[in-house]
């Protein structure tokens, strides 16, 4: 990675094409030297003013945040958008193929269209889904449905019935694509900031825009795509928090350090409210409304956001940096999390209080007051009812072991071992010629992550474990937090029935890891362009190549009818068909 431009120059789109280094340098080798490392580093305060001292201490804390020149201001937002309009397409063309409700639409979207009508999930008649996708919705009844996710992914899918009708494939889907193209928006952006160029943000973006598990999971209703969406926003707010946590804590310590020539505090200085990191709470509190497993990017989010805290006390020299950054800092930070995450999550159940006819909302006033021993009595009813819903939700989702032929092991998720089929026609006779163009044709939707995608990102994997333990990168560690937040608590749950396209929420942190190595290939800036020419083709074709293969891959992504022979292309692995 290279160091940042200076940054009196003119700033333009070429002068944030490469990545700057790590907030600080390599530790020493001598293990003696290397254990200093860890105390805190020195200021120097002699002769310097309250204006020099803070533009010092910015500098320290700050190398990787994108000058703000007009032209770059320009190019990293009509770079983005650009991005996020081939991303649009994508996800938007024929988005009502097919027809009929697929997978797991089947819950999703009725349970949508329940909450328009009912305002809670009412159950249905027995195979309803063929007079759904007529638009015969007769089949909805009064009766409260059991069902074992909370209600933010379903609302979010009743917005676009709204809009569009519920009698139309569009209606049902537009939300999740809607959400998809702006995943990638919000991707381009956080990109551009983690790396400090531009370019790179929009790589990061175009390989999210081409992946097939995003573009899947954009086109279909079902929740994990609004979960993904959530978690990144929350992620992109902590990015922010972060810049603006050290732009004050630079504010603040150099006026210190200019009137009393040292820190009054050995804790350093307080920063005030963070209002980013409240933005973030509000975010993952949606997350844990679409899906529980929102609950594990509260908490390794909270986590970096401390660690990120301590780090930048001891950047700037306050002596118990430690105790600054995970006591003072942390207990603000938890304060301003996780309680109001939890609210959140507890507001997104108000419709569910609001009906009485809701599923279990009842539960203390009837089935509990007539049990033998009833349960929690100190609690009022409709909390005692909300929490014994939750129990049930529990138990169901630790107890689901029923076999799946597209079940899989988190363990092949990093290369897309075994991906999911979410629908699949196979036409052979005189109406195929009339499909595609041959005897026998194929309408499939796979979720399968772009090859040179997720199999480039499990090789570069091993690059930023590397850059985050061997050379303390910050960026390395940002996104290895995404993947600790999305990835590694499923291996906690290898005994139920989960799938690969779980991923989803996954996809925008593989594509900034493939792009960290992309940004390793760009070279440093320092080199002259016939020495960084060899990477700079690499990178290149590298995400030219993700770009054809997704291309590549697109009929089968999106439904569209491609013959039989065509279809069996795509199938790279035994495993895939």
């Amino acid at each position: 990675m290279s160091q940042t431009a200076d940054p009196g120059d003119p700033a333009d789109p070429g002068d944030l094409v490469e990545t700057p280094t790590a907030l600080e340098p390599d530790p020493p080798p001598d293990r003696r030297l290397r254990r200093r490392w860890w105390h805190a580093r020195e200021v120097e305060v002699a002769g310097r003013t309250a204006g020099e001292l803070e533009r010092s201490l910015t500098d320290r804390l700050l190398t990787t945040i994108p000058r703000a020149g007009r032209s770059s201001r320009l190019w990293g937002w009509l770079g983005a958008l650009l991005v996020t309009a081939v991303a649009g397409v994508l996800r938007l063309v024929h988005l009502d193929r097919p027809a009929r409700l697929v997978f797991d639409e089947t819950y999703y979207v009725k349970q949508a269209y329940s909450l328009l009508t009912l305002g809670y999930e009412g159950d249905w008649n027995e195979e309803p889904n063929e007079n759904f996708a007529a638009g015969d919705f007769s089949d909805l009844q009064t009766n409260a449905d059991y069902v074992v996710h909370p209600g933010v992914g379903k609302w979010m899918i009743a917005v676009g019935m709204r809009l569009l009708g519920p009698e139309t494939p569009w209606g049902w889907r537009i939300s999740a694509a809607v959400i998809g193209t702006l995943s990638v928006l919000l991707l381009a952006r956080i990109a551009r900031r983690l790396f400090s160029s531009t370019l790179l943000g929009c790589t990061a973006a175009l390989l999210l825009a081409v992946d097939g598990v995003h573009i899947t999971m954009s086109r279909v209703s079902i929740l994990d795509i609004f979960l993904q969406f959530w978690v990144l926003a929350a992620f992109g707010a902590v990015l922010l928090d972060r810049d603006q946590y050290r732009r004050r804590l630079a504010a603040r310590c150099s006026a210190e350090l200019a009137t009393h020539g040292r820190y009054r505090d050995p804790w350093g200085p307080r920063v005030g409210m963070r209002w980013w990191l409240l933005v973030a709470a509000v975010c993952l509190g949606l997350a844990c409304g679409v899906k529980w497993s929102g609950i594990y990017p509260v908490a390794v989010l909270g986590i970096l956001a401390v660690a990120w805290s301590a780090t930048a006390r001891r950047s700037v020299g306050v002596p118990l940096w430690v105790g600054g950054g995970a006591v003072r800092d942390g207990a603000r930070s938890f304060v301003t999390l996780v309680p109001t995450a939890a609210a959140v999550y507890v507001l997104t159940w108000l419709p569910w209080w609001l009906n009485p006819s809701a599923y279990n909302r009842q539960w203390a006033a009837e089935a509990n007051a007539a049990a033998d021993i009833p349960v929690r009595t100190w609690m009022p009813d409709w909390l005692n009812s909300w929490w014994e819903y939750h129990l049930k939700m529990w138990d169901f989702h630790n107890g689901l072991a029923s076999e799946h032929t597209y079940m899989s092991h988190p363990a092949g998720w990093l290369i897309q071992y075994r991906p999911t089929s979410f629908a699949w026609r196979d036409v052979e006779d005189a109406t195929s010629m009339d499909l595609c163009g041959a005897d026998r044709c194929v309408g499939a939707i796979t979720s399968v992550g772009n090859p040179v995608l997720w199999w480039g990102a499990a090789l570069a994997l091993l690059l930023v474990l590397w850059a985050a333990l061997r050379r303390g990168d910050w960026r390395a560690w940002a996104i290895l937090a995404g993947y600790a937040a999305t990835y590694l608590p499923w291996f906690a749950y290898t005994h139920r029935t989960i799938f690969t396209f779980y991923t989803v929420a996954l996809a925008p942190f593989v594509a900034l890891c493939l792009t960290f190595a992309i940004g390793t290939l760009l070279g440093p800036r320092e080199l002259s362009l016939q020495e960084r020419r060899p990477g700079i083709w690499t990178a290149a074709a590298l995400v030219i190549l993700a770009v054809l293969v997704g291309a590549f891959y697109w009929p089968v992504w999106s439904n569209q009818w491609v013959p039989y022979w065509f279809w069996r292309l795509h199938i790279l692995m035994p495993s895939w068909v």
